[in-house]
């Protein structure tokens, strides 16, 4: 047996992420395939990513060893200021009145403000930004809709790499609101907001 330590960290990451969300995600109504309550999709997407967990771990235990080079100075102090950042602003949120101190946006801004921190540092930009993305589009999505939410969170991990075109950002935001549209709110029925309420 090999262990590849890059693909075993992965998988860990894989799962435990997998295993939070599901606990999190059991205060939602499931509702059935056909007319799904908004714990159906974060039930099913984590289910998967903890299948793809379990792969990447039993792959790391045969695909040889792949050492991960030592942090730098910097990775590290961005890390640590991005967690304490992170917290921080999670914290200021949580006493603030209205939607910032809503339900989970708190915990939701303080994941942004955090990965937006350690984004800065080259090396871990593809990780954090995308992460920031992600948690962008969960802040978005009640207030100014799918749309809105989708447009910023592609336009945001799209600088992840730094070889993007705008023109191709474009294009995938365009096709991913259309898609996003087409399959969620026309066939499926749920219930998000569309656009911008105000």
């Amino acid at each position: 047996m090999k262990i590849n330590t890059k693909d075993l960290i992965s998988a860990a990451l894989l799962i435990g992420f997998a295993v939070v969300g599901l606990w999190l995600n059991m205060d939602h109504t499931l509702g059935t395939a056909r007319r799904m309550g908004p714990g159906y999709m974060p039930m099913l997407a984590f289910w998967i990513l903890l299948g793809l967990g379990a792969i990447v771990l039993l792959l790391s235990l045969f695909n040889g060893p792949d050492p991960i080079p030592m942090w730098t100075g910097p990775e590290i102090g961005f890390l640590l200021a991005g967690a304490v950042g992170g917290t921080a602003a999670g914290l200021v949120a949580a006493g603030m009145p209205g939607w910032v101190g809503a339900g989970w946006n708190p915990l939701g801004i303080g994941l942004f403000v955090g990965c937006m921190i350690v984004s800065v540092v080259k090396s871990w930009r593809p990780l954090f930004l995308i992460s920031a993305a992600f948690t962008l589009f969960g802040l978005l999505l009640e207030p100014l809709g799918l749309m809105v939410a989708i447009a910023t969170s592609v336009v945001l991990s799209a600088f992840a790499d730094e070889t993007h075109k705008p023109v191709g950002v474009l294009g995938l935001v365009a096709f991913l609101c259309a898609l996003c549209w087409a399959v969620f709110i026309y066939e499926l029925d749920i219930r998000v907001p569309v656009w911008p309420v105000f």
